[in-house]
């Protein structure tokens, strides 16, 4: 795998507590990757070499891109968001990749495929877009994403999902919100878990794949509803967003006395 600069471009807040960034290699040359793997960013802190997975969030029509797009959550205390939380525009980070098995299943047997997420665990699916769009028109193919947020503030990239949904039959867009939903709720809203949604979708062993990336628990409950449905194993692919603990500071090197 690659090692590379990223120099920030732009950023902005897409929730109360994520941010989204915009980078650029700085060798210049372009990001090649399949929709849903990640890069891993290297890094120092308080004298500890760490390194952090982000999923690629860039829309890229080709097969490469001249920028890399990641949604990084701000966990207080957090080794990476001390990291982030300091970049400037024209700032670089070092990265290396990408990475990554969780790209969409080239099956023209597939009838539909279910993707299930929470948090900053719907960023491949963002990559996966123009892609979704191509199997749409060639294979008939149906898409469905049940992205689970606590309310609305966190529903990450949620007007992008709605404007491609309202683009393209073939897909079907279902923010799930636990706590508080929109004061005007939409007709594709739904309310509860993101797992508690998977019944009313009708799982269908002969013809569903399932996707599931986010919170552990999500992911571990909605595997075992799939398979209860009769999904094979293979059949549900996952990937979890874990937050390591917080690193521990080096110790001081021993002066003889």
């Amino acid at each position: 795998m690659e090692h590379f600069a990223l120099r920030l471009v732009s950023s902005r807040m897409l929730a109360p507590a994520v941010r989204h960034f915009s980078f650029a290699r700085a060798d210049g040359a372009p990001m090649a990757f399949v929709p849903g793997q990640f890069v891993q960013v290297h890094f120092q802190h308080q004298g500890v070499a760490l390194k952090r997975s982000y999923s690629i969030a860039t829309v890229s029509e080709g097969a490469s891109t001249g920028l890399v797009e990641m949604a990084v959550s701000y966990v207080p205390g957090g080794a990476a968001t001390a990291l982030f939380e300091g970049l400037d525009v024209g700032d670089e980070i070092e990265a290396s990749g990408p990475y990554g098995r969780f790209v969409l299943q080239d099956d023209p047997a597939v009838r539909r495929y279910l993707l299930i997420a929470t948090g900053t665990g719907v960023t491949p699916y963002r990559s996966m877009l123009p892609l979704i769009r191509e199997r749409i028109a060639s294979r008939g193919q149906r898409f469905v994403l049940l992205f689970g947020a606590r309310n609305p503030d966190e529903l990450l990239y949620g007007e992008e999902f709605e404007a491609f949904a309202a683009e393209h039959e073939g897909f079907d867009f279902h923010p799930c919100f636990s706590r508080a939903g929109r004061a005007q709720p939409a007709a594709f809203d739904r309310r509860g878990h993101v797992q508690d949604q998977l019944g009313a979708l009708a799982p269908d062993p002969a013809g569903d794949v399932a996707y599931l990336c986010g919170n552990p628990n999500m992911v571990d409950a909605a595997f075992a509803l799939l398979k209860e449905a009769g999904l094979p194993i293979p059949a549900i692919r996952r990937e979890k967003y874990i937050s390591p603990p917080a690193p521990r500071a080096a110790p001081a090197p021993l002066t003889p006395g």
